[in-house]
């Protein structure tokens, strides 16, 4: 368990935490939600003691044991495997556990070959991959993550959704992909104006409450203004009345009594919508049986053949390193194909999004000027409007683009695309640096685009949500699949996840040196883990099914009583026994969804641990 006690934290003129407080309960994994720059990072850091409150403190049991994904490279062995074995916990039987290793190390993408690597060969990529597999393996009792998606491909975040679901400990996670988020916690939190609250339930749920609470907030207070108006208008009229004196003061003093509710601040939300260019043919762009690599003895692209038309949504998905960046600088003409052509229609207008492109943005230009540049007119009026939509407001659209975080360039270069008339996107991971409600945006942006769009992400969300063409590596191949991504995970799937999803304890049977008595070990560790996740959960049921039981008999007994009581006309009990009862219906309506959420949380925890049983049977 992890208490958070009245922090506050303020960064110059910027109020990050203005007393907040939260519980991260045992068996919690908590998605931890707010616009970029709130303060979560910061709250992880207040957690690892890496940054200190302004007041408040944060409380953490003795010997509880905190795990984070850290960004820093330090790697101190010759091969990965006995990096990441560095990280395991001593074992009191004294058997090798390395299996577990191996398990963590091919689920985040490693291969047998890269087990013998040096670490400081990797790429920045897997180094940080490698961290994420230490901090898994060392099994703490809170394991924060900070994006971890970032760095993997879509197998390895499929099986990291797989892993985190199955966690025995506490887990807070910070990710822009929201349905990752909402398929591994049992809890959301958020950074909303300064405050912190934690609910049961996925961000949806979190977010519509916060919503409607904002709602009643401003009605409220529209409300209370008109009556604050109505009174200064009385007492302004009957100040100089002798005879209205008394009621008066006595309305003066009601007004100084009662809190005067403020208006909420508008928050900004990244808002835009592609410019479309016209276009009267069918198809885009061409491309026929082209291949290329930049090894010629190893092709990452082979006799492909692609058309896009010209409202296609198409997303271009597979593991990292594999070519789904470079198929889009072919298709951009950045790069030439050794074999096959590329034929663009004509009136084929492209604007392209990618993390590299970030680089040539000019240092020396403000962010109103880059924009600028890039319009037809290089109209200004139409530079600020773009700048304010990127949430480049009054004298930030003056910034360099030298001093911008990542973020901010990602953004200036969206800017740019929106300037841009076009009828063909190419968009390469364009949700790195943007929030949750950025990214519903743009998922709204390319709906409505009614051009083409070709997009590389490892987002599930977005690939659901727009794509209706794939461009798929896999299984050292490429090839292009009619359909949805729903399609293609039902009818084909990805030829990498066998192994990736095969249980550990099946892997092992099969490795050298795991005997039988190994395999009674796995089976125990299997039934005690499976005893420490489901007892507590078991518990909790059982306490808020009593616990509704109780309110529900007091309920049905009170509605007797308020019965009687509004046949003998006692007004007092009358008045008692329905704020009782309201006050018990307010009290269930919580329990039940807790209990619903904790119930099919049990029942695929179950049915998970029975899987590995089955393994080692």
């Amino acid at each position: 368990m992890l208490q958070i006690n009245n922090l506050s934290k303020v960064f110059g003129k910027q109020t990050i935490f203005d007393g907040v407080t939260a519980t991260i309960n045992q068996g919690e994994r908590v998605g931890f939600v707010g616009r970029n720059g709130s303060g979560k990072t910061t709250l992880f850091r207040m957690i690892l003691d890496e940054e200190h409150p302004d007041s408040g403190n944060i409380s953490v049991p003795q010997g509880y044991r905190i795990g984070h994904l850290s960004q820093h490279i330090h790697f101190t062995k010759k091969t990965v495997l006995k990096e990441a074995s560095l990280s395991l916990r001593p074992n009191e039987d004294g058997i090798d556990e390395t299996y577990k290793v191996k398990k963590i190390l091919s689920g985040l993408g490693f291969t047998e070959e890269d087990l013998e690597k040096n670490p400081q060969s990797l790429s920045g990529g897997y180094q940080i991959r490698l961290n994420l597999a230490k901090v898994l393996v060392s099994e703490p009792n809170l394991l924060l993550l900070d994006e971890p998606t970032n760095y993997l491909d879509i197998v390895s975040i499929r099986w990291l959704g797989q892993e985190l679901r199955a966690w025995q400990g506490e887990l807070i996670l910070i990710t822009h992909d929201r349905d990752f988020m909402d398929s591994v916690t049992t809890h959301t939190m958020v950074i909303h104006r300064c405050k912190l609250r934690k609910i049961p339930g996925p961000t949806q749920k979190l977010f519509e409450q916060i919503l409607l609470e904002e709602e009643v907030h401003e009605k409220t207070r529209m409300n209370d203004e008109k009556k604050r108006k109505d009174v200064e208008q009385f007492i302004n009229r009957f100040r100089a009345q002798a005879n209205k004196a008394k009621a008066v003061q006595s309305r003066i003093k009601a007004l100084q009594r009662h809190e005067r509710l403020e208006k909420l601040t508008d928050i900004r939300t990244l808002d835009f919508a592609f410019n479309a260019a016209p276009f009267t043919g069918k198809q885009l762009m061409v491309a026929e049986t082209v291949s290329f690599g930049f090894d010629k003895h190893e092709q990452l692209i082979k006799d492909l053949n692609l058309v896009i038309g010209k409202r296609d949504r198409i997303a271009i998905v597979g593991k990292n390193g594999k070519g789904k960046t470079t198929l889009l600088n072919l298709l951009a003409g950045e790069l030439k194909p050794q074999h096959g052509v590329i034929t663009p229609h004509p009136a084929t207008k492209l604007a392209y999004f990618g993390q590299t492109n970030i680089s040539r943005l000019n240092t020396a230009n403000t962010v109103e000027e880059e924009i600028m540049n890039v319009h037809p007119d290089h109209s200004r009026g139409v530079s600020r409007k773009i700048c304010g939509l990127m949430m480049f407001t009054g004298d930030h659209a003056l910034k360099k683009i030298s001093v911008l975080s990542g973020g901010e360039k990602s953004r200036v270069l969206l800017g740019k695309i929106l300037v841009s008339p076009a009828n063909l996107l190419f968009l390469d991971e364009p949700t790195n640096h943007l929030d949750m409600e950025s990214i519903d945006s743009l998922v709204e942006a390319i709906e409505a685009f009614e051009g083409a769009v070709v997009i590389v992400t490892h987002s599930e969300m977005i690939l659901h949500a727009v794509a209706e063409k794939l461009v798929i590596f896999d299984d050292n191949k490429v090839s292009v699949f009619e359909g949805t991504y729903q399609d293609f995970l039902d009818r084909v799937g990805w030829k990498d996840e066998a192994a990736v999803d095969s249980a550990p304890e099946k892997r092992a049977k099969a490795e050298k040196g795991i005997n039988r008595k190994d395999l009674r070990k796995m089976r125990a560790d299997i039934v005690t883990n499976k005893s420490k996740a489901l007892k507590p959960m078991q518990k909790r049921m059982t306490e808020i099914e009593h616990t509704i039981e109780k309110l529900e008999k007091k309920i049905e007994h009170d509605t007797r009583a308020l019965h009687e009581a509004t046949q003998k006309g006692h007004g007092d009990q009358i008045q008692s026994l329905s704020r009782d009862i309201h006050d018990m219906q307010k009290k269930i309506e919580p329990l039940f969804n807790e209990l619903a959420t904790l119930t099919d949380e049990f029942e695929r925890k179950s049915k998970e641990f029975e899987e590995q049983l089955k393994e080692v049977a």
